[in-house]
C-alpha cells in the first residue's frame, strides 16, 4: 500500500511541478515519471537539510513537488 501511495503522490507532484516549471516540462507522462523520481529526491534533499515535512498527505506532496521541480530543472538543463 505504501508503494501505491508513493506512486500516486509522485504522479500528482510531477503534474504540479510541470505546471510550476513553465517551459521546463516534458509532457504529461514524462512529468509524472519525473515526479515519482522527484519524490525520492525531495525526501533525500529535505533529509540532508534537516527539514521535516511531516508524515501527512500535504507534507508528502510538498516534499515531492520540491523534488520534482528540482528534477525537472536539472532535466531541463540537459534538454537544451
Amino acid at each position: 500500500m505504501n508503494f501505491l501511495y508513493f506512486i500516486i503522490i509522485g504522479a500528482v507532484a510531477g503534474w504540479i511541478a510541470g505546471n510550476i516549471m513553465k517551459g521546463g516540462g516534458f509532457g504529461l507522462l514524462v512529468n509524472i515519471i519525473l515526479g515519482i523520481v522527484g519524490g525520492a529526491v525531495g525526501g533525500w534533499v529535505f533529509g540532508l537539510l534537516g527539514i521535516g515535512s511531516g508524515d501527512g498527505l500535504i507534507g508528502s506532496l510538498v516534499t515531492s513537488v520540491v523534488g520534482a521541480s528540482l528534477v525537472l530543472f536539472i532535466a531541463g538543463l540537459f534538454k537544451k
